[in-house]
């Protein structure tokens, strides 16, 4: 059953908002008709096509709220009296529906992820709305309160509502401004369950399944823009990498450490040929998604560590830092171009952000410069570097995979220490 509404949850609820115009009586009238499911499916069976069921029962659930509510009868009486009338649709007819059903769904998309939102506002609804979680399972996987979650998203409705979004699709201009927003959400989604902001696993895959179905519903939605299927490529190719991310202990496993008999090679398939799609609509240079894809693909497509391409992946980096620049862009850049050039070439890129006010705070800026100081034989700079990185960091996994580099850098610098003569270090 969970999985059921998983899956009919945001087309009920994107077909029920076209018609009574209302985000909180599109919900309620969902839940009552999955109510009703679970009370008739275990007895009777589950239907042929759930989702049908589901929204003919919701459409006559409809029915009795208006005459229930009289509250609501002046936005729902026309359309209570509307289907009174209607006979219940057959299976052919509702075929004939789904296509109006996928609008739906994409209205949808494009509301709860409305830029009058803030950011953390939009990726509750979406997941209410478009991932089927439930207040609780937002609130667990964010490790936030559950009344937060729930005040996010009242909020989140009545700024809707305040703001007349209207329920649709925008056009020309609008919608690459407004896709943009929809992107990002899904892409925070994702990053979220791939390396946990903070609490005690270091990844939440639960997330980073909600994120990529997303992804690929709005693919089939918007077909023709490359950036979306950018996006996809980008979530399959990481996702890819998912199991070998950890080790049994669920302790993080570095890039080039990971075993890549582990990783999925269908998702790797499925990547690459969404990346594919997306050089093939571009009409110009690739943007920020395709290009990360087309990162993250020099990385499957290497059949050991050392056959990565660093050059490329140093060009392409450089690339997303004209398309879309910003300091994380830069210091991905720096890896790149200490792996591509070495650590010398890297570091010196690095300390020009390190006054960079974005970055402070920012747990792998002191991460990666120890790591090149490391590479530089500097033991006892990195140390101090993986110290204040494991202090900043609120991962619990990722904190004591930054202790543990820290001490085997005092390990090193004690050694170099003894060998000059010098006392060691602990």
């Amino acid at each position: 059953m969970a999985a059921v509404w998983r899956i009919e949850s945001p087309r009920l609820i994107a077909g029920l908002v076209r018609i009574v115009r209302d985000l909180d009586l599109a919900e309620e009238l969902a839940q009552d008709a999955l109510v009703a499911a679970l009370e008739q499916w275990p007895g009777e069976g589950v239907p042929r096509n759930p989702g049908a069921w589901l929204m003919t029962t919701a459409k006559r659930r409809a029915i009795d709220l208006v005459r229930r509510e009289q509250r609501l009868a002046g936005k729902l009486d026309r359309f209570g009296h509307q289907l009174a009338a209607e006979p219940a649709p057959g299976p052919e007819q509702l075929a004939e529906q789904s296509e109006e059903i996928e609008d739906d769904l994409l209205r949808l998309v494009f509301t709860a992820c409305h830029p009058v939102l803030a950011t953390e506002a939009r990726v509750a609804l979406t997941l209410r709305l478009l991932g089927g979680l439930t207040t609780d399972e937002i609130a667990r996987a964010f490790l936030v309160a559950e009344s937060t979650v729930a005040q996010r998203i009242v909020r989140a409705k009545r700024s809707l509502a305040r703001a007349e979004v209207p329920f649709e699709v925008p056009a020309g201009p609008e919608l690459a401004r407004r896709l943009d927003s929809v992107l990002e959400v899904i892409y925070l989604i994702f990053n979220e369950g791939y390396a946990a902001t903070a609490g005690d696993d270091w990844m939440r895959p639960g997330l980073c399944e909600d994120a990529l179905r997303l992804g690929r519903v709005l693919a089939e939605l918007v077909p023709g823009e490359s950036e979306v299927h950018g996006l996809v490529a980008l979530l399959e190719i990481q996702a890819s990498r998912a199991a070998a991310r950890a080790g049994v202990d669920g302790a993080p496993v570095l890039l080039l450490d990971q075993d890549r008999a582990r990783w999925d090679q269908l998702l790797i398939h499925r990547g690459l040929a969404a990346l594919e799609r997306a050089e093939q609509l571009a009409a110009g240079p690739l943007g920020p998604y395709a290009l990360q894809a087309s990162i993250a693909a020099c990385h499957v497509r290497a059949g050991s560590p050392e056959r990565t391409d660093w050059v490329r992946i140093a060009a392409l980096y450089e690339a997303l830092a004209r398309r879309a620049p910003s300091p994380v862009v830069e210091l991905n850049r720096a890896v790149a171009l200490g792996m591509a050039f070495g650590p010398a070439v890297g570091l010196d890129l690095l300390d020009q952000l390190r006054e960079e006010p974005a970055l402070r705070g920012y747990h792998l800026l002191p991460a990666v410069r120890g790591d090149l100081l490391a590479k530089l034989g500097r033991p006892a700079e990195a140390r101090a570097e993986f110290e204040r990185a494991a202090e900043l960091t609120r991962n619990g996994r990722e904190c004591a995979l930054l202790l543990d580099r820290a001490a085997a850098c005092g390990r090193a610098a004690g050694r170099d220490a003894s060998a000059n003569g010098g006392e060691p270090v602990d």
